[in-house]
């Protein structure tokens, strides 16, 4: 199925079924949702030859990127796997009654955690087609949730998208799970007709801003309004000192170029623009390197904006070429470094400081501390932002106004690779994310498709495990 060939009907049905397996799946014991993740991450690495090969076919991405993706999707899994016998993911608190509760008035016996929402939708990216597809980590979060998951395949990976949900499908139904906690829908009017649908009780997205704020509107419109997860668009901004420009200049530029070709700069977490002190030797580097040559893009859309929107920023008065060459239909998608300077970004930061999905990236010479700390503060929210430095009371001010802006800042690093954590944050402002409390990525991502429920009251044989005095399960709790 590579167009929209979900009939109404069919639709319907696949609605139907995720919203009966919830009443059971989300019952299901965490050790045993646990055993059903498991399953799935060994069904993958069992068929892992093949399913690369077809998202070789239908990405362009090479064999070493996609194996390393494939590896950290199964890795995924079991790492939810692991949170759910934690037990630490229902965040489970307890307030036993206290008649000297000094508020003037006696204390209840409170008792709260976190539930399952329900069914979850989510739009699957172009740009991971295992970590951020079918099997990706909306999914794994969602299902460790307790929730069933449709999964809308991008129509960049079609073909991968359905042999991958067929065989975690399989997986599931042999591991004794309930039917319908997994299905695939294909086409754009399928996923907004899921969206739409009162049955489905939160969505997750990957993509651009375009979609990713349309999709979130359509959630919010709804008679109901739900959770809806965006992942949208992100610059990703290095800021690199004098200091660490004169201690350190090739080793930064050598960096900041693998950052920004890597993948074919098709990351959300490529550095899209690159402060650097006027007149650094950082500059003469990055005009001297060899860069990699044409790349095929993920799709052809993916492709053609990148040639039209590279090609009007190099025509721009303000702009010259450091590295690379302007790339043309003729020729493909080739890397491009682009210069500026500082003023020229003030003047029009919704110009210059844009995401440009693909392997460019915009380097900007600034003349004191005071002009990054004005950029920084006048910047969208963002996923990532890296200072290169050697002190860190020279950028003291810096670093609080970047923390302000995005989910996740870096201190002489590159931010490029996502660890799959329990610390790890993966989301930021407004357009990095439609949801600034939430991650997508590592543990924290299973609170996206939880709610809390306080039982007061409730005698210990009737409350669930999880808040009985007694504590079968050995959860950590928060005792009151």
């Amino acid at each position: 199925m590579t167009t929209d060939l979900i009939e109404t009907l069919g639709l319907d049905e696949v609605l139907s079924a995720a919203e009966t397996a919830f009443e059971s799946w989300s019952g299901v014991p965490s050790d045993d949702r646990a055993r059903h993740l498991e399953a799935m991450a060994a069904a993958l690495e069992t068929h892992a030859d093949e399913l690369i090969e077809l998202a070789m076919a239908e990405t362009h991405l090479p064999l070493a990127r996609l194996r390393g993706e494939l590896t950290r999707t199964v890795f995924q899994l079991r790492f939810f796997a692991e949170e759910l016998r934690s037990g630490r993911f229902v965040e489970a608190r307890i307030d036993r009654s206290d008649p000297e509760w000094p508020m003037g008035a006696p204390r209840p016996d409170l008792r709260r955690m976190l539930l399952p929402l329900g069914p979850v939708l989510v739009f699957a990216a172009s740009n991971f087609p295992f970590a951020f597809s079918v099997a990706g980590g909306d999914t794994a979060s969602a299902l460790a949730a307790g929730c069933p998951v449709i999964v809308k395949a991008h129509h960049g990976h079609p073909e991968l998208s359905a042999r991958t949900a067929a065989i975690l499908i399989r997986a599931l139904e042999e591991s004794g799970a309930p039917a319908g906690v997994l299905a695939l829908i294909h086409g754009t009017e399928a996923g907004v007709q899921a969206l739409k649908d009162a049955r489905i009780q939160a969505g997750a997205f990957t993509g651009g801003i375009p979609g990713g704020r349309a999709l979130f509107d359509i959630a919010q419109q709804r008679d109901v309004p739900i959770p809806f997860y965006a992942e949208m668009g992100s610059n990703n901004p290095v800021f690199v000192t004098r200091g660490a420009a004169a201690e350190r200049p090739a080793a930064i530029a050598d960096g900041y170029l693998a950052a920004v070709t890597g993948s074919a700069g098709q990351l959300c977490t490529k550095p899209g623009t690159f402060f650097v002190p006027a007149g650094s030797p950082i500059i003469e580097y990055l005009c001297t390197a060899e860069l990699p040559g044409a790349t095929r893009l993920l799709t052809e859309r993916i492709e053609a904006g990148y040639i039209r929107e590279v090609a009007e920023l190099a025509g721009h008065g303000q702009v010259r070429i450091l590295n690379g060459s302007i790339p043309s239909e003729a020729g493909g998608p080739t890397p491009l470094i682009l210069g500026t300077d500082m003023a020229a970004v003030l003047e029009n930061p919704d110009l210059f400081l844009a995401e440009r999905f693909g392997p460019f990236s915009l380097v900007v010479e600034y003349e004191d501390m005071n002009q990054l700390l004005a950029v920084a503060r006048r910047m969208d929210g963002q996923l990532t932002a890296t200072v290169q430095a050697t002190d860190q009371c020279e950028v003291r001010h810096l670093l609080r106004a970047l923390a302000g802006k995005a989910g996740r800042v870096l201190w002489n690093g590159w931010p490029t690779g996502v660890s799959v954590t329990h610390a790890q944050q993966h989301g930021g402002p407004y357009p990095a994310s439609t949801a600034v409390q939430s991650t997508s990525v590592g543990s924290a991502a299973i609170q996206r498709f939880l709610r809390p429920v306080a039982l007061q009251g409730f005698p210990d044989h009737v409350l669930p495990a999880e808040l009985q005095d007694s504590n079968p399960l050995r959860i950590p709790r928060h005792l009151g």
